[in-house]
């Protein structure tokens, strides 16, 4: 079983910049794992944010979000990271951590954190 926590969202306004943490833990090496990033604002379905492999080296990113967000990983530290700037009131969402997957599609991936809120308004 892995854990998995999410944690650095809140509120910022238009323009700002935040940086989400993923913490993995548990039984399976953390470091065999992918992670991804994905986000749901209200009404809306989930949708793919960034996905990073084991190693680091290979990173995948929603078009429309290029530039703008960056996906990280610690695996010393057992951590992936989600560098967002630039921020819009349409990245409102909460955003979900997931390991064992670089899929754009959520049934890709096995386990899931709680979700952190990140608010920019408008």
């Amino acid at each position: 079983q892995v854990q998995v926590e999410e944690s650095g969202g809140g509120l910022v306004q238009a323009g700002g910049s935040l940086r989400l943490s993923c913490a993995a833990s548990g039984r399976t090496t953390f470091s065999s794992y992918a992670m991804g990033w994905f986000r749901q604002a209200p009404g809306k379905e989930r949708e793919f944010v960034a996905s990073i492999d084991w190693s680091g080296v290979h990173k995948y990113y929603a078009d429309s979000l290029k530039g703008r967000f960056t996906i990280s990983r610690d695996s010393g530290k057992n951590t992936a990271y989600l560098q967002m700037n630039s921020l819009k009131p349409e990245d409102t969402a909460v955003y979900y951590c997931a390991t064992g997957s670089t899929s754009r599609f959520p049934e890709g991936y096995k386990y899931w954190g709680q979700g952190t809120q990140v608010t920019v308004p408008s």
